[in-house]
């Protein structure tokens, strides 16, 4: 199923994308290498190629919701998925390019703007309609722009935090892979890796799980440099400010989006916090992330509601007057 020299990987936690599957694979051009980078998405050559496949596993013909799959990609069989769409980066001289091609019939199809795809979804016991959408080259620049570059575009999962872990949950390191290939430089020992919580691991901390799936779903726009930093909510892992973090932050912009409530994050109080009122709302002028999902993604929403919960502390009117005051 895989091309000579293409390599399938996979990530610690998945940007949500209603419930499909992804397979990813990664080509590099022989001889060629990417630079290893501690935080940031690793510096890739000219030539590669970075395909994600969305898929829903079907039962009785009819697509299946499900939080991962095993990513062994010789026991797929076609005719037991629905394949939905296969988005390409593609690193050029000057920079990557976007592309997304969507399956009809058993072929793919470029579309540069956009597509809606009707599919019955088996969910929590009930079969509902869900309008999965593919999105225009325009909707993927928003998520991959580069902050300091905001005409660029960068991979979001190829980075040490989502690449530290097993394939499949298999053993052996993902990046020591690539280093036995030659595709990597200068990685340093992998008890120095940062890594972001393994999502189909129930043993991981509570906060760790939390933080990772907010890194992976928010933080690509929501940081210091990104896309939504006029926003003063900065939501990937390495922000270690409370306040920056959303706890009794107050938005810097009312509106729909805000449900009402005060705070990003209220302490011990996640029905209270805009934050689980954006990630539970389905309406396109509030949900959050606003691309990539019509549904909720319900244990992503548990998880981040159990962390908030377990916050200490609570808000006071002074530190919401105060914070109003400062921006």
């Amino acid at each position: 199923m895989l091309g000579r020299g293409v390599a399938p990987y996979d990530v610690n936690t998945s940007l949500f994308a209603d419930y499909a599957l992804k397979l990813r694979t990664v080509w590099m051009p022989p001889g060629r290498s990417a630079e290893y980078a501690d935080h940031d998405a690793y510096a890739m050559p000219e030539g590669t190629i970075i395909s994600k496949t969305f898929f829903y596993p079907l039962a009785d013909g009819v697509a299946q919701a499900q939080e991962g799959w095993s990513g062994a990609v010789a026991n797929l069989v076609l005719a037991e998925i629905r394949l939905l769409e296969t988005r390409l980066l593609i690193r050029q001289a000057d920079g990557w390019d976007a592309l997304a091609y969507v399956w009809r019939g058993g072929e793919a199809w470029l579309n540069l703007t956009g597509a809606v795809m009707a599919v019955e979804l088996a969910h929590e016991g009930a079969v509902q309609p869900v309008n999965y959408i593919v999105p225009s080259r325009n909707e993927c620049a928003s998520c991959h722009a580069s902050g300091s570059q905001p005409d660029a575009l960068l991979p979001l999962g190829i980075s040490t935090r989502q690449l530290n872990r097993g394939y499949g949950g298999g053993p052996g390191n993902q990046i020591d892979q690539w280093l036995g290939r030659g595709w990597l430089d200068n990685a340093p020992n992998a008890s120095t890796r940062a890594r972001n919580a393994d999502w189909n691991d129930t043993g991981e901390p509570l906060a760790h799980l939390a933080r990772s799936y907010l890194d992976a779903n928010c933080g690509h726009c929501h940081n210091a440099v990104g896309t939504a930093d006029h926003t003063g909510l900065w939501l990937d892992i390495r922000n270690q400010s409370s306040r920056r973090l959303g706890l009794c932050k107050p938005p810097i912009a009312a509106g729909q989006g805000t449900g009402g409530l005060r705070y990003a994050i209220a302490p011990g109080a996640p029905n209270a916090s805009i934050l689980v009122f954006r990630m539970a709302s389905n309406d396109p002028a509030a949900r959050m992330p606003e691309v990539g999902r019509t549904l909720a993604h319900q244990r992503g929403l548990a998880v981040v509601s159990a962390w908030i919960e377990s916050l200490p502390g609570e808000c006071s009117e002074p530190d919401y007057r105060g914070a109003l005051a400062s921006g």
